[in-house]
């Protein structure tokens, strides 16, 4: 795989950076800068309430926006889920499609 490319463990989908990104539309999408120059999206992941979240969606571009990674943890952050085995997760593999649809449309990625 491609590093432009990015896969959440336990999707079949594989998203890509778009070759329209801009620092611009990653900040409007949501992402962060960090002190590296990195951009961060860490986004609760919750079919009912983000005060509740179970899981977090993960995503980092590298500063030359040539790198994308993408991950969902646990609360804390520390561990990738598979959130596609865990059964009773119909509504937050939902609100997982609905944010990717998101970033889709903010031209950060492609399918």
């Amino acid at each position: 795989m491609d590093k432009r490319q990015a896969q959440v463990q336990g999707d079949q989908e594989i998203y890509k950076l778009s070759p329209e990104v801009k620092r611009y539309s990653l900040v409007d999408a949501g992402f962060m800068e960090t002190n590296k120059g990195s951009f961060r999206l860490e986004h609760p992941i919750n079919g009912s309430s983000p005060y509740a979240a179970r899981y977090y969606l993960r995503a980092t571009v590298d500063k030359d926006l040539d790198s994308l990674k993408l991950a969902i943890t646990d609360k804390s952050g520390l561990h990738n889920i598979n959130m596609f085995k865990i059964k009773d997760t119909d509504k937050e593999v939902s609100d997982y499609r609905y944010l990717m649809n998101f970033l889709k449309e903010k031209n950060v990625l492609v399918k």
